[in-house]
């Protein structure tokens, strides 16, 4: 996991029982309902949250292409209107192409852009998780760090 590259993030498990500083850390990063995703740009303090929240959430490297897929299907506006290619002409970017490489090279973010929402709703996986949901990847469960096999699971969830 490389400083400044872009991470997806995904809630697997509820908050029932949950200690407090663990829910207030998924609310921070806005991750409040199952399923739901948020890119972010790896920093030292998500590095920290990523432990304290790491038996909740799964995440790894999104790729170019899943990025693109999650853009156009699940990307939404304010009002919940789908992410629109005139909506990107307006902010200056030509197609959602573009606008993908933009997010992966960290000169746009959608954090900072005013009208987009930052969280994208995906459906559960097509096919279950395959895995148990209360152990972390390397005992053979779903949560934790994916690396770029995350991609798989995100394009199941689309």
């Amino acid at each position: 996991m490389s400083e400044n590259s872009l991470l997806i993030l995904v809630r697997i498990r509820g908050t029932v029982n949950v200690r407090h500083d663990v829910s207030y850390a998924l609310r921070s990063l806005r991750l409040n309902h199952v399923n739901n995703a948020v890119l972010l740009r790896m920093s030292p303090s998500l590095k920290g949250q990523l432990q304290k929240v790491k038996d909740y959430i799964a995440w790894g490297e999104i790729s170019r292409d899943i990025l693109i897929k999650l853009l156009k299907k699940r990307g939404r506006l304010r009002g919940n209107r789908p992410l629109t290619e005139g909506f990107l002409k307006d902010i200056g970017y030509s197609s959602l192409e573009e606008f993908a490489d933009a997010l992966l090279n960290g000169s746009i973010s959608l954090n900072k852009l005013d009208g987009v929402k930052p969280v994208f709703r995906l459906h559960p996986p097509k096919g279950g998780y395959k895995r148990t949901v209360k152990k972390g990847v390397k005992e053979g469960g779903v949560l934790g760090y994916w690396g770029p096999e995350i991609n798989k699971l995100i394009d199941r969830m689309i």
